[in-house]
């Protein structure tokens, strides 16, 4: 099970030196082209959004940005900090651990995110991974650890609800030795003396509407399997709701930063303004200022259970970068007969 370092500088089309407003435009322009609702072409758009998805988790994260480039490509070598969580995480390859190694595919991270970034499971249970646990030796059985993992979930799937394959595979004793690594004193042909061999289960995951960011999905008897006759752990997917191009989350709520000319601040205008369902129109009021909230209420993010959030609208004036004359002579007019001062 061998992983990709995955460049996310690169991904994002920035340097290693990008500052975060630069991190979050290049993000912000990417996510607008793949997003899947609004891409051109459909193919590969869902894969490459997630993959810049992911790519803005670890670069907006000034935590995850560090240990990224501490790490480097270097991130496997012994004393990096990665190779330990791979051991325990993925199985290694060898013993014990080499039988519990276990890979998803369908979160919508990969496994260099989950090997650098995820949880390493340990939620109770069966937790001795280094050898015979003493309880089975004296015959009681015990079951087997909870594992967890991360899996992305789009807004609009938090919105609406889905359905998601995922993909998990996993090292059992091999089939031909039985784990031993040998069959009649000589090397298993089948796993070359690991004593393991790799399982591919695929099962269908249900996202219910209403689920955010750190919610868990139980999938029972999904996770280690147990010792001496008890039963498996559970496998619990922890929820990371994908960066939107259009909104930002704050618990159910969401912001959506609207630009606003000059004049529109000032004389007020009717806008329509993106939500997770169909746009809206909404009144910006006369005189309204840059950083000023409008609510629009029920236009976040729905609720397993009460009512659903509201969407925030931010906004923000902006002047144009360039005039004709003429813009300039009636700008130049309207200085001259403003009584307006912003310093007072």
């Amino acid at each position: 099970m061998s992983l990709e370092y995955k460049d996310y500088y690169k991904i994002l089309g920035v340097s290693r030196t990008a500052t975060d407003d630069e991190i979050r435009k290049a993000f912000r322009k990417l996510a607008r082209q793949y997003h899947p609702d609004v891409a051109k072409t459909k193919a590969g758009a869902e894969d490459k959004f997630k993959e810049i998805n992911e790519a803005n988790e670890v670069l907006s994260d000034p935590e995850k940005r560090r240990k990224y480039d501490t790490l480097g490509e270097n991130w496997k070598q012994p004393g990096a900090g990665g190779g330990e969580h791979f051991r325990s995480r993925r199985g290694g390859g060898n013993g014990a651990n080499g039988a519990e190694g276990f890979e998803f595919t369908g979160t919508g991270f990969s496994d260099f995110f989950e090997q650098m970034f995820g949880s390493s499971g340990g939620r109770g249970g069966f937790g001795n991974m280094g050898g015979q646990d003493p309880n089975e030796a004296a015959g009681f059985a015990a079951r087997g650890q909870d594992s967890e993992a991360d899996i992305m979930v789009t807004l609009e799937e938090s919105m609406r609800g889905s359905v998601r394959s995922v993909s998990l595979r996993r090292n059992v004793p091999c089939s031909k030795c039985g784990g031993s690594g040998a069959v009649r004193g000589k090397v298993c042909p089948t796993c070359h003396g690991e004593g393991f061999e790799s399982s591919t289960q695929t099962f269908k995951v249900k996202i219910p509407a209403g689920v955010r960011g750190e919610h868990k999905l139980r999938l029972a008897g999904q996770g280690e399997a147990g010792h001496g006759g008890g039963g498996a752990g559970d496998l619990y997917l922890r929820v990371k709701l994908a960066s939107h191009p259009d909104f930002r989350v704050e618990g159910g709520d969401l912001l959506h930063e609207l630009d606003v000319a000059p004049w529109e601040a000032v004389l007020g205008a009717e806008v329509s303004v993106p939500t997770l369902d169909q746009p809206v129109s909404i009144r910006i009021p006369p005189g309204t200022q840059t950083g000023q909230k409008m609510r629009v209420r029920g236009r976040g993010l729905p609720a397993r259970t009460g009512p659903a959030g509201d969407l925030y609208v931010v906004v923000r004036i902006q002047t144009p970068k360039e005039i004709t004359e003429a813009e300039k002579k009636l700008w130049s007019q309207l200085a001259s007969e403003s009584h307006f001062n912003p310093r007072d």
